[in-house]
């Protein structure tokens, strides 16, 4: 039967309740269990089976319940307690505050992924469940920002084994009538869309909006009548397809994104890229800045650059995404009266620098990190692994000056705390402590819950993770055995009073899901032992293409079932938030055993631990600085590094990992008291809780995001742009001047008055130095002194800068310039001189102006 035509039949919803139609469509409910409760007490069958989706949920609610409802006056003051909340937060924030109307937030988030809920699946692993969190703390802290992603029609895959315990992928349909989501109306109330050309086709993106709290998420669709086939295609799946679809879903990304920005009214002053994806979106700004706004293509360049923030999540260099030249070079062509600039300027923005005009691949990252006054890494060592990896970038510059900070990364409280656990510390710390900045006064009250009661918690959390497991494992198993096997199997599996062991995460060969299988008998020994076993809980997903990963999950599962340990060592298939919830909440011990440093940061640890979860990890990404500042908190995992053979480290490591467990892990666990309470187990569970909300939270983070960048950023975009762009056409000049007489600048090595044999602490002595300037005048640079302690190669380990003072004009361009050093501390030091532009950050603008003694 064909010209069938569609309509949806909703719910007629009292006006009593009407307000649940207006919390259905705004992700705010699932970070408040108030809200969470008021969807749950309708009908909790119905709620468990919809997954969460307020959406679907709304609209099979019967008619007859809707009307007993609005008659049920509990039901109704609980709903209007949710409400006054709602609007405090959302409504009248957005309604009253000039810089949180949509058409006045001018700092702009984007990313290829947003992981929410589990109910929006937008996502596909931590990236995305971090900027679902940065999304999320930005509304609590009332930071007025937009967010832009694309709006995938099947999402990330549907993870199911078969029976040899192979991944397979399936790809079910989001049904967009089912999602929260609404069309953007433009201002003739018609519905939004954007084009973008592609060669010699235009695609078209229908925008929508998801609300999350007081954020607006824009995303962009493509799945419309207006796309041929080929393009309805690119928001079907993401991290999908082949390099020339990756391609499409960056270049909307960016530039869709950012155009649809524009028409909504919103300008744009300050852009975050979330990775490299979004690098693309500075063609549409450009484009902006000349063709809307009259600026000169260099002037909009300087503007551009300087307030951008770029964060890069990925510490080796083959992770970073880089795009043939061949192939992005036709696309830039044809966008070429938006670029504003020539394509092989644009190309070479994406490439090293002694790679300019010959390489033959764009990175994305260095395309961000290069048009970005911002950067950071996602943990400390994160941040010293970036600079060491982009050094070449600024090759003039030490390695402690590259311009790559680092913000760690942190998780929302609230949406991954257990509900028990929060009960319990809003009567022992304060009932707004999640509201709240988190200071030392709160975090010690975290030692004034009774071990008993936490513990009792801990074990209810414990138990409610099994009996979910066996549901998963139950629902999945039947696909691969027979059903009176898999009944059997299902009761028989975990245990709810014995040491529980947690690894989840996307299953990546560097992350080694595998590494305790290296001692198969010592592992079984482990988890068959009669009076203090281990069960082990595996979840996490391998990229399709990735055979290695898929051949991890398959060596668990038929180690489990070759062996017999169904019942002790389990893979739940399908990993998602809501099954990474009830395992951060539930299990003893969260494992991680990646390659140091190749771990970014890692953010399922923070989860576990602000519930009280034991990590035992490598020291790699956010444990590095963790087990660093905080005692009692977990274990480490001793690196073997210094292995030059990865199979000697890997051997070396999981023999690590074996003596920890046995020797201090499962001691500490079962060591009873007469009431069953394992005391020290539970004070490092208090450690581990202090530890997580103080340091690791996204509220915290987005703090640092909006302190650091956010707040000068937009400051500097303000001062740039004032007065039809005055200072970045003088920031042009300088800059002009800089590179034409950056070549005659000279400087030598500085002298110092007297012999450096027998300084000591306290000691002061003269340097001087003599430059050689040229055109340039004094005013326009800085002449320093730069010193530090040594290496045993005579490398300066850590920088001290101090500007010099001109103590003599010798002329024809040649000056005298000194400064006295006062000795602070005893040991080898050395020193030099250099010239540095003035005023202004030249980083990206003139990376190579920096002059050094010769």
């Amino acid at each position: 039967m064909n010209n069938i035509q569609l309509f949806n039949i909703a719910p007629n919803i009292p006006e009593e309740l009407r307000f649940l139609e207006t919390l259905s469509f705004n992700m705010w409910w699932c970070w408040h269990f108030d809200a969470i409760d008021l969807f749950r007490r309708i009908n909790p069958t119905l709620w468990k089976k919809v997954n969460g989706n307020t959406r679907a949920f709304i609209s099979m609610i019967p008619q007859a319940e809707l009307e007993s409802l609005a008659n049920n006056s509990g039901f109704i003051r609980h709903l209007k307690r949710v409400q006054y909340s709602f609007e405090r937060d959302v409504t009248k924030l957005n309604e009253r505050s000039e810089a949180h109307k949509l058409e006045n937030r001018n700092i702009v988030y984007f990313s290829l992924e947003y992981g929410i809920h589990e109910s929006v699946r937008l996502f596909s692993g931590g990236l995305g469940v971090l900027s679902g969190d940065h999304l999320k703390a930005a509304s609590d802290l009332r930071v007025p920002i937009v967010a832009v992603g694309l709006l995938y029609r099947q999402g990330y895959f549907r993870q199911f084994l078969d029976h040899s315990g192979w991944q397979n992928e399936r790809y079910p349909e989001n049904e967009l009538h089912l999602m929260p989501v609404k069309r953007v109306l433009d201002k003739n109330k018609n519905p939004l869309m954007v084009s973008l050309k592609l060669l010699d086709k235009t695609l078209y993106a229908a925008v929508w909006k998801l609300e999350v709290g007081n954020v607006p998420l824009i995303l962009l669709d493509t799945e419309i009548p207006e796309n041929p086939p080929e393009f309805q295609e690119i928001t079907w799946r993401l991290y999908g397809g082949d390099k020339r679809m990756r391609l499409h879903q960056e270049l909307l990304l960016g530039i869709g994104g950012y155009n649809a920005l524009i028409q909504m009214g919103i300008e744009p002053a300050v852009c975050h890229m979330n990775e490299g994806h979004a690098a693309f979106m500075n063609v549409a700004r450009l484009a902006h800045l000349v063709n809307g706004m009259g600026l000169e293509p260099d002037v909009a360049v300087e503007i551009v650059w300087r307030s951008n923030i770029f964060t890069t999540h990925t510490p080796v260099p083959a992770g970073n995404e880089v795009f043939d030249v061949a192939l992005v070079r036709p696309y830039l062509e044809a966008l070429k009266d938006d670029l504003c600039v020539s394509v092989e300027r644009f190309i070479n923005w994406g490439v090293p620098i002694n790679m300019r005009n010959k390489s033959s691949e764009l990175c994305m990252t260095i395309l961000g990190l290069r048009m970005s006054n911002y950067s950071n890494g996602v943990s400390k060592l994160h941040g010293k692994v970036a600079r060491e990896m982009w050094q070449h970038l600024w090759p003039t510059r030490p390695l402690d000056e590259i311009p790559i900070e680092h913000i760690t990364n942190g998780v929302h409280l609230a949406s991954w705390i257990a509900e028990r656990n929060k009960i319990i510390m809003d009567h022992y710390l304060n009932p707004d402590w999640l509201e709240s900045p988190v200071d030392e006064a709160t975090v010690n009250s975290i030692d004034n819950i009774p071990d008993e009661e936490l513990w009792y918690s801990h074990e209810m959390c414990r138990q409610g993770l099994i009996r979910y497991a066996r549901q998963c494992y139950k629902k999945h198993l039947r696909f691969r055995k027979n059903s009176i096997q898999s009944s059997f199997k299902t009761k028989n599996i975990l245990t709810e009073d014995i040491l529980t062991v947690g690894f989840a995460r996307r299953f990546a060969t560097y992350k080694r899901a595998t590494l305790l299988l290296r001692d198969r008998d010592r592992l079984k020994a482990l988890l068959t032992d009669p009076s203090r076993p281990v069960q082990i809980i595996f979840a996490g997903k391998a990229h399709p293409a990735d055979d290695a990963g898929k051949s991890f999950i398959q060596q668990i599962v038929q180690f489990a079932e070759s062996e017999d340990l169904s019942h002790r060592l389990v893979f739940l298939e399908d990993y998602d938030i809501g099954l990474a919830r009830s395992m951060v909440q539930g299990v003893d011990v969260w494992l991680n055993t990646p390659e140091r440093p190749q771990e970014a940061s890692g953010t399922s640890g923070m989860k576990a631990a602000i519930n009280g979860v034991l990590n035992c990890s490598i020291l790699d990404g956010w444990w590095d600085e963790a087990y660093a500042d905080f005692k009692n908190v977990g274990w480490e995992i001793a690196s073997g590094e210094s292995f030059d053979n990865a199979e000697d480290r890997d051997n070396v490591e999981a023999q690590v990992l074996f003596n920890l467990i046995e020797n201090e892990i499962i001691p500490c666990f079962y060591d009873r008291s007469e009431n069953d309470i394992p005391y020290r187990w539970v004070r490092m569970m208090k450690e581990s809780i202090k530890m997580g909300i103080s340091a690791f939270s996204s509220r915290r983070m987005v703090e640092e995001y909006n302190r650091k960048f956010y707040v000068p950023a937009l400051k500097y975009h303000d001062e740039l742009i004032a007065d039809n762009a005055a200072l970045a056409r003088q920031v042009v000049k300088e800059k002009n001047r800089y590179i034409e007489h950056l070549d005659s600048v000279k400087i030598k090595q500085p002298v110092v008055d007297n012999e450096m044999v027998n300084v000591h602490v306290g000691d002061v002595f003269k340097v001087s130095t003599e430059v050689f300037l040229g055109e340039l005048k004094p005013e326009e640079v800085d002449v320093e002194v730069y010193y530090g302690p040594v290496d045993v190669q005579n490398n300066i380990m850590s920088s001290n800068v101090k500007v010099m003072k001109k103590l003599e004009d010798l002329g024809k361009g040649f000056y005298r310039y000194g400064y006295d050093i006062t000795c602070v501390d005893p040991g080898r030091f050395g020193l030099t001189a250099r010239v540095t532009p003035k005023g202004h950050s030249w980083d990206n603008s003139v990376p190579g102006f920096m002059r050094w003694a010769e």
